[in-house]
């Protein structure tokens, strides 16, 4: 009987420390596990803590393994499980560079106009757009721009949070 694959969005709550994120990573690879997307920043200077979102997939199983690893994890402050924890806001920046001329520059800005991508660069025969959305929107951009003149993409990796009230408990605490 073969399991479903679930896609998770990760939320770690970590010591800012030298080697800290190279241990995550770390668990992540000598398990064989899978890193789709991850972001990392500074989050709180004064307890010293940053935050990671990672975006990784596997079975029910497997998911449940990854938190328990990674909160038994000694930098490691707390764990949380955001497409467990009910709606939450996951959002993505991209850089797209396109390269041509004429007509397919045209279409190009159209494009870029309705999906709100803004030209951050422009030169005669070049434009970079910058992205913010969903991993998704970001895809279908990137597939529309392919035959107009894709040259290369730059994508931060979804950085995320709960939606409501509800605060990861680690950083409530700080306030």
């Amino acid at each position: 009987m073969a399991q479903d694959i679930q896609r998770a969005v990760i939320a770690v709550l970590i010591e800012n420390e030298s080697g800290a994120l190279a241990r995550v990573v770390g668990l992540f690879s000598g398990r064989g596990y899978n890193i789709e997307s991850l972001t990392v920043s500074a989050i709180d200077a004064a307890r010293n803590l940053s935050r990671i979102t990672i975006v990784t997939s596997g079975t029910e199983m497997v998911i449940t393994q990854i938190k328990a690893q990674l909160d038994r994890l000694i930098p490691v402050h707390g764990v949380r499980d955001l497409t467990e924890c009910g709606p939450h806001v996951a959002r993505e920046l991209a850089l797209i560079k396109v390269v041509s001329k004429g007509e397919m520059r045209t279409e190009g800005m159209r494009i870029a106009q309705a999906f709100r991508a803004h030209p951050v660069d422009t030169s005669a025969g070049s434009f970079v757009f910058e992205l913010t959305g969903s991993a998704e929107k970001i895809d279908a951009f990137v597939e529309l721009m392919q035959p107009l003149g894709l040259a290369e993409v730059s994508r931060t990796g979804i950085a995320a949070i709960g939606r409501g009230s509800d605060v990861f408990q680690s950083i409530e605490e700080s306030f």
